[in-house]
């Protein structure tokens, strides 16, 4: 028996991951996606389809958006704060400017609508096993209402103040995925290229001093050659980067390792591995590599 019914907003590659793992906790699943194919892969899973985000809102009361742009959250709010069934809670689990997630709180608000700042940390891949952890600010009243429905796609979850806090962990979560997916391809180029097995270097390594979730989740990747399908692509990185360089930068908070890594995602755009998997990153370190050996 269904547990409760939930929303969802934005059924790509976080949201539809979301969603299954609350299918399978019992839950109802209303979501609404602009994509015919993202609609349909949500009613092959078992969900039920929404013709809009307001038919989402009305059906249920607590809702999850992930979204792609600061454009798609604000024309999400200007539909939802149209809502004829107030009281509603919004948990924004997009990487987005704060600044964007504020103007979307502050009218949701005004129509009685609660949205909470909840961005999630981890790949696509690993949104598919259930292994999210979600950082919640906002209103702690509304986050503990949602806790059940956090638990339903997350592994963990921390309240961790005001509205904002969570994408400000965010940032900084984001800022060590950049640098660990670099180090991750570099540990897997030197192990290549010293004579040792890539896979094993992964698995030895990942169990040391030195590991990163990134090593363990992005390594074997990097070890196949195989970045596609992507739980992360590149281009939807690249809008990532530039949110935490522009935080970074207004704090003017020191990030040379941060920094460093831009050309190298750069470069993995420019050589067409826009919708790669960003363990790509390990293909452009490589190719340099192979032609200076020759």
């Amino acid at each position: 028996m269904a547990k409760s019914q939930v929303g969802i907003v934005g059924l790509g590659i976080m949201g539809s991951a979301m969603a299954a793992n609350l299918l399978r906790a019992g839950f109802t699943v209303i979501g609404y996606d602009p994509v015919a194919a993202c609609r349909a892969r949500h009613r092959k899973a078992g969900g039920i389809v929404a013709a809009s985000p307001l038919e989402v809102a009305q059906k249920a009361r607590i809702l999850i958006s992930s979204l792609p742009s600061a454009k798609a959250l604000a024309q999400v709010a200007s539909e939802l704060s149209s809502v004829k069934r107030p009281k509603n809670i919004i948990l924004e689990t997009s990487t987005l400017p704060i600044r964007a997630k504020e103007a979307a709180r502050k009218r949701l608000a005004a129509a009685g609508v609660t949205l909470l700042d909840c961005p999630l940390s981890g790949t696509g891949a690993q949104a598919r096993v259930k292994d999210l952890i979600v950082y919640g600010s906002g209103e702690l009243a509304a986050f503990k209402k949602a806790i059940p429905v956090l638990k339903g796609f997350s592994r963990g979850h921390y309240y961790v103040g005001k509205f904002g806090n969570g994408s400000r962990m965010k940032f900084a979560a984001n800022l060590l995925v950049a640098i660990h997916n670099i180090s991750t391809a570099e540990a897997v180029i030197l192990a290549r290229r010293s004579g040792l097995d890539p896979a094993l270097a992964v698995k030895v390594l990942g169990d040391g001093a030195g590991s990163s979730r990134m090593l363990q989740v992005r390594g074997p990747l990097m070890v196949r050659r195989s970045y596609k399908p992507a739980t992360v692509t590149n281009v939807t990185w690249k809008k990532d980067m530039q949110i935490i360089g522009e935080f970074v930068r207004r704090l003017k908070s020191p990030a040379p390792l941060f920094n460093a890594t831009k050309a190298i995602y750069n470069t993995a755009l420019a050589r067409g591995y826009g919708m790669a998997d960003t363990a790509a990153v390990c293909a452009v370190l490589e190719r340099p590599a192979r032609k200076r050996s020759r």
